[in-house]
């Protein structure tokens, strides 16, 4: 668990991007469409319910702020953080806050909200940023990256795959991601998974080089218990896979961004 946990914090740290800010009142937050992107992919565009993003600007807060366990209260997260005034509102609803900074603000897109329009909106201490109109869709499948298009996987029994501790054929990892989509029992807004929640059936698959797993190698895919909006797919390498091949999840319709590696020798 330990080491799920840092995988995860380390993927979902602070990130140096380009940011497209608009011209705004002076001291006012200030983002863009452009600027707004998928935690895990690093990618603007790709938005889902119950899906982590990154929104990236100037004047987003007055100070830098992360989640702690003590801002967790009998599994209810918060949707703003001790020290800061910071809230984002996605359709009038208060996403989950996860991380502040003048530069970045972290959270998680409400889970009840559908696919479609949604409008956001970054507030703090009543100065208002420009209201961006953004297009959910039904999943917005991203795997989280260690660095360098390495996919964060762990080991069947929890240490990281790594370039010097790679993954084997045959062995069972465990990966991380984002937007995935629906589960049973679902999400609800801003509270922990307590237990196993399986994807709703959508035809979720893996594909490695661009060749789908035969589906009986997937032995979980859904929601990771202890989290909210972190999803794991525990995978059982087949035993013909390529060294370091492109691993990519999702549907026919809508996989998550090419390029990535999982290691496998």
């Amino acid at each position: 668990m330990v080491v799920r946990a840092l995988v995860f914090w380390l993927a979902l740290s602070l990130r140096a991007q380009s940011s497209s800010p608009r011209t705004s009142l002076p001291g006012y937050p200030d983002y863009s469409a452009s600027s707004i992107a998928n935690a895990a992919a690093n990618v603007a565009g790709l938005y889902a319910p119950n899906t982590f993003i990154s929104i990236y600007g100037v004047n987003l807060a007055f100070s830098t702020q992360a989640i702690t366990a003590e801002d967790v209260r009998d599994g209810v997260l918060p949707t703003s953080l001790p020290g800061s005034s910071v809230v984002v509102l996605i359709n009038q609803r208060r996403a989950t806050m996860y991380f502040t900074s003048p530069q970045q603000v972290n959270v998680l897109i409400p889970p009840s909200l559908v696919a479609g329009k949604a409008e956001l909106q970054l507030v703090d201490s009543g100065r208002a940023g420009p209201a961006i109109e953004l297009t959910l869709g039904a999943t917005a499948p991203a795997l989280f990256e260690q660095g360098d298009g390495d996919v964060i996987a762990t080991h069947g029994n929890g240490p990281l795959v790594t370039r010097g501790a790679p993954a084997q054929p045959g062995e069972i990892v465990v990966l991380y991601a984002t937007g995935l989509g629906p589960t049973t029992p679902p999400a609800i807004a801003h509270q922990l998974v307590t237990s196993a929640a399986r994807l709703v059936d959508t035809g979720f698959q893996v594909w490695l080089n661009g060749t789908p797993v035969s589906p009986d190698r997937i032995l979980y895919a859904g929601a990771t218990p202890g989290f909210a909006g972190l999803f794991q797919i525990n995978l059982k390498i087949p035993n013909n896979a390529a060294v370091n091949p492109e691993i990519q999840v999702g549907t026919t319709e809508r996989r998550s961004p090419a390029g990535k590696v999982l290691q496998i020798r």
